[in-house]
C-alpha cells in the first residue's frame, strides 16, 4: 500500500499570490477612483455644458424676421433710402400643431383675411386636398406601392408626392371658396423651412386684420403681429433705378442666387438687394434679424439681442442728390425737346454722368428715354449700352502718335481730302488746309489724324497708295485706347457693366483709320467718363465708384462711427511724357474756349473749361429684321472744369439724334444744350 504524499506550498509560491492579491485590489480601487472623478467632473463640474448637449436635443434654434436694411445718404448726408413701418402678419409653426391643426387654423382665420387666391397654384390645391380628404389621398396608393413603402424602396415623402399628383382635376374643381383659401393660407404656413416664420401679410394690412390677429393670437397658436419695415424714398424717382430693388416678403430670396445666399447663412424668406445698390451693398446694409429658441414647451426664448434684430449698417454715396435731380430734369427737358426736331425721327434717349476726375466719384448720372412719348429712367445704359464715339477719341489718338514719333509737338499737317486705293475719297468735316496739332483737336481734323495713323503703320501719304494691314499699328491704338479704360471694364462698383464692341480680329486695313477718329469700336458712357476724367488729372486712370463710406446704424438719423472708407483707386497710369498729356489738354482747351473751335458753346467759359466734341456716324436696323438699314448721327460731348485743376468731368451722349440730310445739314444740337446746361449746375451748386 502506497503511502500519500503531503505536499505543502513553498513559502515563495504564498508570497508571489499575496502580491498578485494586492495588485488586483490596487487596480480595481484605482479604477473606481477614476471613474468617481469623471463622474463628478460630468455631474458637477461639467453639467452645465452637458445640459447645453442635452437642451439642443429637445429644441431648434431659429430666426426671427429680417432686420430692417441700413439707410443710404447721399455725399451731403441726405436721406435716399430708409426704412418705414408696416403691418404685418406672421405665422411660425410649432412642434405641438399637428398637419390638421394647422388646417383647423386655415380655416379658422382665413374668413379674416384678404388673399390673393391668384397666386394659389394648382400643387397647392392638390397638396390641400390631400389634407382634408386623407381617406381619398390614400386610395390613390397601390398596394404594391405600399408594399414597396414596406420594404423601403419608397420612403413617406415618395407616398406623399405619388398622392398629390393623382389627386385629379375634378377634385381639386370641388373645392369652394372658403377650401381655396383655406387652402392657400396653409400653403402660407408651410413655406419655406419648417419653424422659421412665414410673413401672411404685409403692407397693405388693413386695421381690421391687425387687430383680429392681434386680439386672438393666444387661441390662433402660431399666429402674431408685429411692425415690419419697406423701403420708402424721401427723392421720390430721382436716383431709384441705381439705388436698386429688395425682394418682397413673399418673394424672398432670387430662385436663380437661391443656394448661393443659402450658403451665406439666410433663409429663403429673408429680403435681400436684388439689383445695383441695394445688391452690390447687400453685406452692408444687411440687418441682423433676431435669434430664438425654440423648447420643447413650444416657448420662444430670445438669444440675440434686440427682440426685433438690428438694422443694417448705413452707406454713404458719392452722389450729390441735388445735382441728380438737376441732371435728370434737364435731361427730361432737352430729350423731350429734342424729339420734336426735324431729323430725330430715330433719337430716343441721352444720357449724362458727371465725375470728380481726382478721386473717380461718381457725382450724377442718368438716361432719360422717350418711349411713346412718355419718358422713362434709363440709367442703367451708361453702364450697359455703348455708343460710336466719334472724335471724343483723338485725344488718345493723338498720344499714340507723340509716344510712336509719328508726329511731333507743334508738327503741322496739310488737311486734305485724301484718297486711297479702290476707296472714295475720307475727309474731315470741312477741309482745313495746313494746321498743326492743336488746330486738329480744336477744329476735330481727321486728315491730320489719318496722316499720323499711316506714320504709325509705317509709311507715308500719297494719294491713291494702296493701305497695307499692320497689325502692330492697331495694337498701338487699342492698347493705349484700353489704358484710358475704353474697351474694357472701368471697375464701377455696380453688379453689371458692359465693355462695348471691339474688332475680335482686324482683317480690313482701311479699318484704321475709321479707328482713331472712333469710327470702328464702341464703347459706353462710363467708359467714355472714365477716359475724359484720366485725361483731367494728366494720365492716372481711377476706378470709377458710388460708395463713399459705411457707417454703423444708430437709433437716430445720425450716422454712426466709419467702419470703411473709400479711397481713390489708380488702376494705371497713362504711358506717355508728361508733355504729351499735356499738350492734349491744351488740344482741348483750344475746342471750347478758341472762337474757331468746334466744341465752342458747350461750356460757360467762365469756368474755365476743355473738353472734345465727337459726332459719328451710327447705324440702326429700324426694322428688327437684323439688317442694318438707316445711317444716323449720334453726337458726343467730354469736358471738364477747370482745366488748370479740374473739379468735375462731364460726358454726354446722344445716340441717333439725328440724320444726314443733305438739303438742310441739320444737326441736334442735344448734346451741346445738356452739356451746357449740366455744367451750369454743378458750378450752381459748387461755385
Amino acid at each position: 500500500m502506497r503511502k500519500k504524499l503531503n505536499k505543502k506550498k513553498s513559502p515563495l509560491l504564498d508570497e508571489i499570490e499575496q502580491r498578485r492579491i494586492v495588485s488586483i485590489l490596487f487596480v480595481v480601487a484605482l479604477l473606481f477612483i477614476i471613474l468617481f472623478v469623471k463622474l463628478y467632473v460630468v455631474m458637477i463640474v461639467d453639467s452645465s455644458k452637458y445640459k447645453k448637449k442635452l437642451d439642443k436635443l429637445s429644441y431648434n434654434t431659429v430666426e426671427g424676421s429680417s432686420a430692417p436694411r441700413g439707410r443710404i445718404y447721399d455725399r451731403n448726408h441726405n436721406i435716399l433710402v430708409d426704412n418705414i413701418a408696416v403691418k404685418t402678419i406672421y405665422y411660425t409653426k410649432s412642434k405641438k400643431v399637428s398637419s390638421s391643426e394647422e388646417v383647423k387654423l386655415a380655416y379658422k382665420v382665413s374668413p379674416h383675411l384678404n388673399l390673393d387666391l391668384s397666386k394659389l397654384t394648382s400643387r397647392a390645391k392638390r397638396e390641400f386636398y390631400v389634407e382634408i380628404h386623407p381617406k381619398i389621398a390614400k386610395s390613390k396608393i397601390k398596394d404594391s406601392e405600399w408594399e414597396k413603402l414596406k420594404q423601403k424602396k419608397l420612403d413617406a415623402t415618395d407616398i406623399k408626392n405619388l398622392k398629390i399628383e393623382r389627386i385629379t382635376d375634378d377634385e381639386i374643381n370641388s373645392m369652394n371658396d372658403s377650401d381655396n383659401k383655406a387652402a392657400y393660407l396653409y400653403y402660407l404656413m408651410n413655406k419655406g423651412y419648417a419653424y422659421d416664420e412665414k410673413t401672411i401679410r404685409t403692407g397693405d394690412v388693413t386695421d381690421e386684420e391687425y387687430a383680429y390677429i392681434s386680439e386672438n393670437n393666444e387661441e390662433l397658436t402660431g399666429f402674431n403681429t408685429r411692425l415690419d419695415w419697406e423701403r420708402v424714398y424721401p427723392y421720390g424717382d430721382t436716383f431709384k433705378t441705381i439705388l436698386g430693388k429688395v425682394s418682397s416678403a413673399s418673394q424672398g430670396l432670387p430662385v436663380e442666387e437661391k443656394e448661393y445666399y443659402l450658403k451665406q447663412g439666410y433663409s429663403l424668406n429673408d429680403r435681400v438687394g436684388i439689383s445695383y445698390i441695394e445688391k452690390q451693398y447687400e453685406t452692408y446694409l444687411r440687418g441682423t434679424k433676431a435669434v430664438y429658441e425654440v423648447i420643447n414647451s413650444n416657448e420662444l426664448k430670445l438669444v440675440s439681442e434686440g427682440k426685433r434684430g438690428n438694422r443694417g449698417n448705413d452707406i454713404v454715396l458719392t452722389i450729390d442728390i441735388n445735382l441728380q435731380k438737376q441732371l435728370e430734369e434737364i435731361l427730361t427737358d432737352e430729350v423731350t425737346k429734342a424729339k420734336s426736331e426735324a431729323n430725330t425721327q430715330y433719337y430716343d434717349h441721352s444720357s449724362a454722368i458727371i465725375q470728380d476726375p481726382q478721386t473717380g466719384e461718381v457725382l450724377a448720372m442718368a438716361s432719360k428715354q422717350i418711349v411713346n412719348g412718355t419718358i422713362v429712367d434709363n440709367t442703367s445704359s451708361v453702364l450697359t449700352s455703348p455708343v460710336t464715339p466719334g472724335s471724343v477719341v483723338k485725344g488718345a489718338s493723338m498720344l499714340v502718335g507723340y509716344n510712336t514719333g509719328a508726329v511731333k509737338i507743334g508738327e503741322y499737317k496739310v488737311d486734305e481730302c485724301i484718297k486711297i486705293k479702290g476707296t472714295n475719297e475720307k475727309c474731315s468735316s470741312h477741309t482745313l488746309g495746313r494746321i498743326d496739332d492743336i488746330t486738329a483737336l480744336a477744329k476735330s481734323s481727321n486728315v491730320y489724324q489719318f496722316k499720323t495713323a499711316m506714320r504709325v503703320a509705317g509709311y507715308e501719304y500719297k494719294r491713291g497708295m494702296g493701305l497695307p494691314l499692320v497689325q502692330s499699328a492697331f495694337d498701338s491704338y487699342r492698347n493705349m485706347y484700353h489704358s484710358f479704360g475704353l474697351g474694357v471694364k472701368t471697375g464701377i462698383d455696380l453688379p453689371v457693366e458692359s465693355l462695348g464692341y471691339g474688332a475680335s480680329r482686324d482683317t480690313q486695313a482701311g479699318n484704321l483709320l475709321d479707328f482713331v477718329i472712333g469710327q470702328y469700336e464702341t464703347y459706353t458712357p462710363i467708359q467714355l467718363s472714365q477716359y475724359i476724367s484720366t485725361i483731367a488729372n494728366s494720365g492716372s486712370r481711377i476706378e470709377p465708384h458710388l460708395l463713399k463710406e459705411v457707417h454703423e446704424s444708430t437709433n437716430d438719423e445720425k450716422l454712426g462711427k466709419t467702419i470703411h472708407e473709400v479711397k481713390p483707386k489708380v488702376l494705371n497710369k497713362i504711358d506717355t511724357k508728361e508733355e504729351y498729356m499735356q499738350r492734349v489738354r491744351e488740344g482741348f482747351y483750344a475746342v471750347v474756349n478758341r472762337s474757331d473751335g468746334y466744341g465752342r458753346g458747350y461750356m460757360n467759359t467762365a469756368y474755365s473749361p476743355a473738353g472734345k466734341t465727337g459726332t459719328s456716324q451710327s447705324f440702326i436696323d429700324t426694322d428688327n429684321d437684323g439688317v442694318i438699314d438707316k445711317e444716323t448721327i449720334t453726337s458726343n460731348f467730354i469736358g471738364y472744369a477747370p482745366s488748370d485743376n479740374p473739379r468735375m468731368s462731364i460726358t454726354v451722349v446722344s445716340p441717333n439724334s439725328s440724320r444726314p440730310d443733305t438739303s438742310t445739314d441739320h444737326a441736334s444740337l442735344v448734346t451741346l444744350r445738356i452739356t451746357k446746361r449740366a455744367t451750369d449746375a454743378y458750378f450752381g451748386l459748387n461755385p
